[in-house]
């Protein structure tokens, strides 16, 4: 996406030279033949131009590195991310205001560890293999969870009943044409209840050189919710997972937010040894100009410990759709954030 904005403003970089030197512009021929010369010569043109400005961005570096300088600062690439709207709602680090709603809020209970996670996961009341599935890869994945067959039950009662036997948070999974497709999350026992669009699903055994993970709680990531929405979701699913990670298990949880979309991933770390070569030092020949055979560079073998991260599944993608105050009502719920269409009046627009 970065390239493309980046070739847009070059074409645009280019058509406004030809108007200040009075040329005529490529799109400016009705002839085709003529006009697509006359693109090709501009394409070129500026393909020149850049090598040059590379060639010199490079030589400045190298004469500071030299001269014991920092090297000029390099132009920063547009991106999306870079360029979005302005958000009034964006908080800072230190907002006084934030950290004053965030202690009196429905998750405080959970972050001052006055109570302990548990999760109840539901289905539709027509539950496929695909969802099951699913639900049995979150059961590995989140700490002190607990599945439950829908049958015939209302969701209402369902909440009722869960709140009664202490479970501080909800999931239920629906489908469509058998395949998971939202995410229902309830907040346990003041709400609020979030409805997540569920995609790009894909389980443990489809991840190539998937690890096995351990039982221990896993260390959560939440990664850019920015917005006074976004921390509100941020705090509902980090709710969801104990405050106590043991990093003895070297388990990973991952919420990370990109253009208002959820990716979860969860990963373990892994120590290994790996051999490393290095090029040991070359010996100069002898003064008769020919090259010994020790002279020739040699390859040194050492072993040394790198860490990466072993993916474990499941992965897949959350977007919001709404977020209700108070647990799950239909019919009388006040919605404290719906999205709608006419919302996705431009591109660089977020809200999380």
């Amino acid at each position: 996406m970065g390239k493309r904005m980046r070739q847009d403003e070059e074409e645009d970089a280019g058509e406004e030279a030809l108007r200040k030197a009075g040329e005529k512009l490529p799109s400016q021929f009705k002839n085709k033949q003529k006009r697509t010369a006359a693109y090709e010569k501009v394409k070129k043109d500026k393909s020149i131009e850049k090598k040059k400005r590379i060639k010199l961005r490079d030589a400045a570096e190298k004469q500071a590195l030299e001269l014991g300088e920092a090297p000029p600062p390099r132009k920063a690439q547009r991106t999306i991310e870079n360029t979005r709207e302005q958000d009034e709602t964006v908080a800072l680090p230190d907002d006084d205001e934030l950290q004053a709603d965030e202690g009196l809020d429905e998750f405080s209970s959970h972050f001052s560890r006055e109570r302990v996670p548990k999760l109840l996961i539901t289905t539709s009341q027509e539950c496929s293999t695909n969802t099951r599935k699913f639900i049995k890869e979150l059961l590995t994945v989140i700490p002190n969870t607990y599945y439950y067959k829908r049958r015939s039950y209302d969701l209402k009662q369902i909440v009722k009943y869960a709140s009664n036997r202490e479970f501080t948070s909800m999931f239920v999974v629906n489908e469509n044409r058998k395949n998971p497709n939202g995410l229902l999350v309830v907040n346990l026992p003041e709400g609020p209840t979030a409805h997540f669009k569920l995609s790009s699903i894909k389980l443990s055994k489809k991840i190539k050189g998937h690890g096995k993970p351990t039982r221990h709680m896993p260390e959560l990531l939440l990664n850019n919710f920015t917005t006074r929405l976004g921390h509100r979701v941020g705090r509902l699913l980090a709710s969801i997972f104990p405050q106590d990670p043991q990093f003895k298990g070297r388990r990973t949880v991952t919420f990370h937010n990109q253009r208002d979309f959820i990716f979860f991933r969860h990963h373990r770390y892994v120590f290994e040894e790996k051999e490393v070569k290095e090029k040991a030092p070359v010996v100069p020949g002898d003064d008769s100009g020919k090259k010994s055979k020790k002279s020739a560079p040699k390859t040194v073998t050492r072993k040394g410990v790198i860490a990466r991260l072993q993916e474990c599944g499941p992965r897949f993608t959350l977007k919001l759709q709404s977020l209700q105050a108070g647990t799950f009502d239909s019919k009388y719920g006040e919605y404290e954030w719906v999205h709608k269409p006419d919302m996705d009046t431009s591109r660089r627009r977020f809200f999380l």
